[in-house]
């Protein structure tokens, strides 16, 4: 006689039996499905990150320990994160952290949650640098947030001082404290204010790099609820259709930038076009170029400070 089928994990299924414990595998179906019946999209890794974290594994262990029996302890530490999970917080804020790249981020809702089209604005960033063949640069990394940009730069690239700026002290201060507690607080400086404005007088560097604000106000109403409910709308928004932040760089970034350095900035997806013809408008730069997110859709800017524009000064260009 075949024995029977073993239930597949999307079937239908009720809290165990009275007298009987839950198991890993039953709290894990039981806890997806109930998400599911709240409207949370794609949540079974949810539902598995908050899990490990309660049980102190990682969460592909949880596949070791499927007929494990959960203790009452384990119960209640495993319950508040799903309760917020069913509210629409972000699981970064439930966990209090984010992985960004090769750094493991603290997070909360003082700062944006790092999304993997900034992870290849950094890796743009990188690949430009690489080719200069040159050590001991300097980057300006402006609304730095959680100070992902900032902190990848100084871990990654050949960096030997980032400037991080923001205009929010609370973002700044979860920024500060992921700088310190990866070690790099002496090599990435934070300072709080918009833009350029923050820096020091006299800054020059060979990057400038942002992912500022870049959602439009009537966009930002049809965002997701972990997005629209939960992250910094400042750090989201800005006037013109999201293009307000982006022009102001575009417009002020020589000052600060090296002949021959490098602009790399994060924008929406319908602004290609419109950023390219500003940048073609301006004398300072050249070589403007738009990349495309993993989605095909176009997500980062590229521009090279003139070397021949008159506020140039051939002592300080970057070779070639």
């Amino acid at each position: 006689m075949n024995a029977p089928a073993r239930p597949r994990f999307n079937d239908p299924v009720d809290p165990p039996a009275e007298g009987q414990p839950w198991t890993v595998l039953h709290l894990l179906r039981w806890s997806t499905q109930y998400l599911e019946r709240q409207g949370v999209p794609d949540v079974r890794l949810d539902v598995e990150h908050l899990l490990a974290d309660a049980l102190g594994l990682g969460r592909l262990e949880l596949y070791l320990h499927f007929e494990r029996p959960l203790g009452t302890e384990e119960l209640e530490r495993f319950r508040p994160g799903l309760r917020e999970r069913a509210r629409r917080r972000p699981l970064q804020y439930i966990l209090g952290k984010a992985a960004f790249r090769e750094l493991e981020l603290d997070v909360d809702e003082r700062v944006l949650i790092p999304r993997p089209e900034t992870e290849e604005l950094v890796e743009a960033v990188l690949s430009r640098v690489r080719e200069w063949g040159r050590d001991g640069l300097e980057a300006v990394d402006l609304g730095t947030g959680s100070g992902a940009i900032a902190l990848s730069l100084a871990t990654e690239g050949p960096f030997r001082r980032v400037l991080a700026t923001d205009r929010s002290p609370d973002a700044l201060a979860v920024a500060r404290a992921n700088a310190e507690r990866l070690g790099l607080s002496g090599r990435v400086e934070f300072f709080e204010g918009d833009l350029f404005e923050a820096l020091p007088a006299g800054t020059r560097v060979q990057v400038v790099v942002s992912n500022p604000p870049y959602v439009g106000e009537e966009e930002h109403r049809d965002l997701a609820p972990e997005v629209r409910g939960w992250e910094p709308e400042q750090a989201l928004t800005a006037p013109d259709g999201g293009f307000a932040m982006l022009e102001a760089i575009m417009r002020q970034a020589a000052a600060v930038l090296e002949p021959g350095g490098l602009l790399a900035l994060e924008m929406g997806a319908g602004h290609g076009d419109r950023a390219l013809a500003l940048l073609r408008a301006l004398p300072e730069w050249e070589g403007g170029m738009v990349l495309r997110d993993l989605s095909r859709r176009d997500r980062i800017v590229l521009a090279t400070r003139s070397r021949n524009d008159r506020g140039s000064d051939p002592r300080l260009t970057i070779e070639s």
